[in-house]
């Protein structure tokens, strides 16, 4: 069953990250095993260092829910190689009736062509004006006439060419068989097996007639080969020996691949005409066959969204996946689904408390290691409960996820907060925990680095100020804020771009240079978000 895909937002923090794995743990306990924790972007130090201490490993990282080629129903027909013949393979197409065409591979798995029905058939027509044989080889040969070998000559015969002949009894000289390049068929003809076999035909085909001693020991170089078909059937079968490498198509082919988007794939085959387009893996090797008909009802992706409901926020590609579920404690927002669904939005200062109050409601426990790394993230969603989006029952489930994973909240907080900034470039520290927002027709930033020596590190502001006036032009915002929130000092160093009355005004500070300190602020929703909203309306 494909999978349901539990993400947080993009440049995840420990509380995305860890409630995504969380929940996806919870449904997996109650029997849900298509639940799997997902993230969008890079494990942050602090992030590592949680899921260090407990134990895990970092969930599978997703860069698009996008429509792919993978998510349709394609064929999966048999995969045929280049040396099979083209009775075996007539045979398959007739097995495949709503195939149009067989994927044909090399020895390495790779696409060598495709083979139709009409490929065939244009094969045979062929045949009505030249009735030969080029290099088939024997064991071809014999598997469709169900044949065997007479002589010794025939077992050191590897292939076979040349005009195939019926030998009937005839008054003309000139009407037989005449020349050694030749495949010639009879039955309990004595005559006409002498002939063939002075001559040194290429091959001689018996068709149900037996061979006497004295011929089948004649000194020849022709293969002899005995079949249970009568001439009539064994000249048809014969041509049926080619393998299907020499007539399949093998120019022009429109091929898409696995990971190809659906509304891409789309447009191209409305530029074509094939009946049908081969899929290739990463490895370019053949994974199935594509029709139109495919396209008609394409499988979505399936995503539960975890601590946040903005699009800008979430996945490329969101809008063509199904939403299942959100869970999350920021304000609503913009995401649209097709059909109702579950939502749970509590007012809470992590999601992980919200996860925990789901485990209390289905009778279950977290296991200890994950109980620690829900109280982690809670801890470090709340800035050690400092922050104003923190509440009474974020305390309370720290401390009960504390005592299950038997450890310190203050301890555990320290660890977390106390996690070294030094050695990391301007970049790494600007997008560890950054957002974009838009908000009455404008569009604007703000990133957060939570710390416990924020005047170091506003040492380097003029640093982040490059780089923000740099990220700003690339995504034409006219406004940005860097939030350099202090845990000791409970409040932020708010390092910004953009006029400074709005500043003023929203805040009511004075800011001087492009910074101002504001105490007492330490949420980036609940108080920075806010406030913009309301003076910008």
């Amino acid at each position: 069953m494909d999978p349901i895909y539990v993400t947080g937002h993009r440049n995840p923090d420990t509380d995305s990250i860890v409630a995504a794995m969380a929940y996806a743990a919870l449904r997996n306990a109650v029997g849900d095993r298509e639940y799997e924790a997902a993230c969008l972007g890079r494990v942050s130090d602090e992030t590592q260092l949680v899921l260090d201490r407990f134990g895990f490993q970092p969930p599978k990282r997703l860069t698009s829910m996008h429509t792919q080629v993978r998510d349709l129903d394609f064929d999966t027909p048999p995969i045929l190689s280049t040396a099979v013949t083209v009775g075996r393979a007539w045979q398959m197409l007739q097995a495949q009736k709503g195939i149009a065409a067989l994927p044909v591979a090399k020895e390495d798995g790779t696409l060598f062509g495709m083979l139709s029905r009409e490929d065939v058939a244009s094969y045979n027509m062929d045949l009505v004006f030249g009735g030969v044989l080029n290099q088939v080889p024997l064991f071809n040969v014999l598997s469709v006439l169900e044949g065997r070998i007479l002589n010794d000559a025939g077992d050191n015969t590897d292939t076979v060419s040349g005009e195939v002949t019926v030998a009937l009894p005839q008054a003309q000289e000139n009407l037989l068989f005449n020349k050694r390049d030749s495949i010639v068929l009879c039955g309990h003809q004595p005559d006409m097996i002498r002939r063939a076999l002075e001559m040194n035909v290429n091959c001689l085909v018996l068709c149900q007639a037996e061979l006497s001693e004295e011929l089948r020991t004649m000194e020849t170089t022709t293969c002899i080969v005995a079949t249970p078909y009568d001439a009539y059937r064994a000249a048809r079968l014969i041509f049926q020996s080619t393998p299907i490498g020499r007539i399949c198509r093998t120019k022009e082919l429109v091929c898409f691949h696995l990971d190809d988007r659906v509304d891409e794939v789309r447009e191209q085959v409305l530029k074509f005409r094939d009946p049908c387009y081969p899929i290739l893996d990463s490895e370019e090797k053949i994974a199935g066959v594509l029709t139109r008909y495919h396209l008609l009802r394409p499988r979505r992706k399936r995503v539960v969204l975890v601590d946040h409901n903005e699009i800008s926020q979430s996945v490329p590609g969101l809008e063509e996946a199904e939403i299942l579920e959100i869970i999350d404690h920021h304000r609503l927002a913009d995401i649209q689904t097709t059909n109702p669904i579950y939502v749970r939005n509590e007012p809470v200062g992590s999601t992980n408390t919200i996860i925990a109050g789901m485990f209390q409601d289905r009778g279950l426990m977290p296991s200890a290691k994950m109980a620690g790394m829900m109280a982690a993230a809670i801890l470090s969603d709340t800035v050690m409960f400092k922050s104003p989006t923190c509440t009474e029952r974020d305390r309370r489930t720290a401390e009960r996820m504390a005592r299950i994973a038997n450890i310190s909240l203050d301890e555990l907080g320290r660890a977390i907060f106390s996690a070294s900034v030094e050695g990391k470039t301007a970049r790494e520290l600007l997008f560890t925990d950054y957002k974009e927002f838009h908000i009455a027709g404008i569009d604007l930033a703000v990133a957060q680095i939570t710390c416990v020596d924020s005047p170091k590190m506003l040492e380097r502001k003029e640093e982040f100020l490059e780089l923000m006036r740099k990220t700003a032009k690339e995504k034409g915002m006219p406004f940005m804020i860097l939030m350099l929130t202090d845990v000791l000092l409970e409040g932020s160093q708010i390092i910004y771009l953009g006029d400074d009355d709005t500043i003023r005004q929203a805040f009511n500070v004075s800011p001087k240079d492009n910074t101002v300190f504001l105490p007492k602020v330490m949420s980036r929703k609940k108080q920075i978000i806010p406030m913009l909203s309301a003076l910008w309306g």
